[in-house]
């Protein structure tokens, strides 16, 4: 019965939006960022003075358990995972409550959800436990090109004198993306042509 209320207890702290006798830890939803790109990931704190307590940040990658990355109390103060290091940096704006996580050179395998958290006696080597803040699921994937319109271009056979030679009009398309594409071919009053790349259009066709 006293395992099933430790248990209890420890599920209980890990709650969304989690308060705990008015500490409240507020983070958003989700974000996303780009392989090599930059990410500011933000906790709202209220309830305590957030320049006297150590805070940290901990994650959860898919499919894994909960991997501690930063302890921070100040700049002066500080540890940080080596999987992160030098790459994530740890800081406290205190005029603005905000406890926050500067990301760079983000990598696909940084995909996760991140949580803030608050060592609720001041300092981090106590037993009791963390209280968490909600989470942000952070996604890392590359990014999409823009779309970019064909360059166009137009090449049609001499005229023959010949009534049963065959010739062809061919229209090119590049520089272009995405890499699938339509187009659609006229030749005089002739009904237009709907054309999948690659496709050379006879005349008569």
């Amino acid at each position: 019965m006293t395992t099933m209320t430790i248990f209890l207890s420890l599920l209980l702290t890990f709650l969304s939006c989690v308060q705990s006798e008015e500490v409240t830890l507020i983070q958003p939803e989700a974000e996303n960022g780009h392989p090599g790109g930059s990410l500011r990931l933000t906790c709202k704190t209220s309830g305590f003075d957030l320049d006297s307590y150590t805070m940290s940040w901990v994650r959860q990658v898919p499919g894994q358990g909960l991997e501690w990355i930063v302890y921070y109390y100040a700049s002066y103060s500080n540890d940080y995972a080596p999987a992160i290091k030098d790459r994530f940096t740890a800081s406290k704006d205190t005029s603005n409550n905000i406890f926050a996580l500067e990301m760079k050179s983000l990598k696909i395998e940084d995909t996760a959800i991140y949580y803030c958290a608050i060592h609720p006696n001041t300092h981090r080597e106590t037993n009791e436990p963390l209280i968490f803040g909600a989470g942000t699921q952070l996604t890392v994937e590359p990014g999409q090109k823009s779309i970019v319109k064909p360059k166009l271009s137009a090449f049609y056979p001499p005229k023959s004198s010949s009534k049963d030679a065959v010739q062809a009009a061919v229209c090119l398309a590049s520089d272009f993306f995405p890499k699938d594409i339509s187009l659609q071919l006229a030749f005089g009053d002739k009904p237009k042509a709907n054309v999948t790349r690659p496709s050379v259009l006879k005349p008569d066709e």
